[in-house]
């Protein structure tokens, strides 16, 4: 389990890239590069890192599925995923 605070940031993170995602667009269609050195770091969206829904897990993340791989094999194991079942051959 990742700890509340970072998962907090990314949260705070998501918040802020949303905020000036219209502002960020705008000023990279002028070409003003200072304009966008003075907003704030975090509303960059590169800065955000996909974290698992459940845990906060920031590696092995499905993306399809919002999912860490532990997690995804916990959930599809118990039947909560619809259409994924383990595989036998």
């Amino acid at each position: 389990m990742a700890r509340k605070a970072t998962v907090q940031r990314e949260l705070k993170r998501q918040k802020l890239a949303n905020k000036f995602a219209a502002k960020r667009a705008e000023l990279k269609a002028i070409g003003d590069y200072e304009g966008l050195a003075k907003l704030p770091r975090n509303s960059n969206p590169v800065r955000q890192h996909n974290r698992c829904e459940i845990t906060g897990r920031p590696r092995a993340f499905i993306r399809d599925f919002g999912l860490s791989r532990i997690t995804f094999r916990e959930q599809a194991s118990n039947g909560k995923i619809p259409g994924i079942t383990k595989s036998s051959w």
